[in-house]
């Protein structure tokens, strides 16, 4: 930096872009972080575990080609029993992904999430508000450096507190994101995302009997054949379903959004046309 400005001397390419469908703004994405290595999906066990939600990560970080990591929050304040409740349906649901039990007053699990990190890599909580995610970030960085909020006591979630997305680097050199708490996790064009995420269904769809099977009552369907056999999770099923709609429906909206800028392009340059013969010379 000289004289107060500062020079940009080479853009690096982006190796990955972790996004959501923005929000009122359809056929468009917002950028929640990008060139990350983990994201850190932190939950809070005692109100906010949903492996329906959780799906969703999953399959923004795997359109990214991010490692996603799981993260159970407050464990301080559940039973044993519901803490194993929780991993059960996650084995249940057939959700392969590591998860670290945290506690962010006793300290519990911070050792293991730190264990993930190293010297110049990038990583990123995401999650929803009063998850504890700049709680975790205060932790890891052994100082207070972010303003932490209560949850409400009236409608029991949490209260927005990070408003923007801010990077630090820790001791060990690793860099970690943190980002705003998230109400919507609309998707986007996440179609390897959802392949990956939802892996067991993905493969069973290659032995349905035609191959632009919808899984939704055609005849032949191995998924729905697995659903009715218990060999796949109908709610993972129906998240499934609702997930990948979602993402044609982005799609679509995309292309409506690209037709419509062409037929645009074209009138604009016909009025130009014509403005240009009428002109006198």
């Amino acid at each position: 930096m000289r004289g107060g400005q500062a020079f940009i001397n080479k853009i690096l390419p982006r190796k990955s872009l972790l996004a959501r469908r923005a929000v009122g703004r359809p056929g468009e994405k917002q950028v929640i972080a990008a060139n990350i290595d983990i994201a850190f999906i932190v939950k809070a066990i005692n109100n906010n575990f949903s492996v329906n939600r959780l799906e969703r990560y999953l399959t923004i970080c795997h359109s990214a080609g991010i490692e996603p990591v799981l993260v159970l929050s407050k464990i301080d304040l559940v039973t044993e029993d519901e803490i194993s409740a929780a991993l059960n349906e996650l084995e249940t649901r057939g959700r392969q992904v590591n998860c670290i039990l945290l506690s962010n007053t006793t300290r519990d699990g911070i050792d293991r999430i730190l264990s993930f990190m190293e010297k110049g890599r990038t990583y990123c909580v995401i999650g929803s508000s009063g998850v504890g995610k700049s709680t975790l970030i205060n932790n890891l960085l052994q100082k207070e450096v972010l303003r932490t909020g209560e949850i409400s006591r009236s409608t029991n979630k949490g209260r927005h507190v990070t408003e923007h997305r801010e990077l630090f680097v820790l001791e060990n050199g690793g860099i970690i994101i943190d980002t705003p708490g998230m109400k919507e996790l609309g998707m986007t064009d996440d179609g390897d995302g959802i392949a990956a995420t939802f892996e067991d269904i993905h493969e069973l769809a290659q032995r349905c009997r035609f191959p632009d099977c919808r899984h939704v009552g055609e005849a032949g369907c191995a998924v729905i054949d697995a659903v009715d056999n218990g060999s796949i999770s109908r709610e993972s099923y129906e998240n499934y379903l609702k997930i990948q709609k979602e993402q044609e429906r982005f799609q679509t909206t995309v292309a409506e959004k690209r037709r419509r800028e062409k037929q645009f392009g074209k009138l604009v340059k016909t009025y130009y046309k014509i403005k240009k013969r009428s002109d006198p010379e």
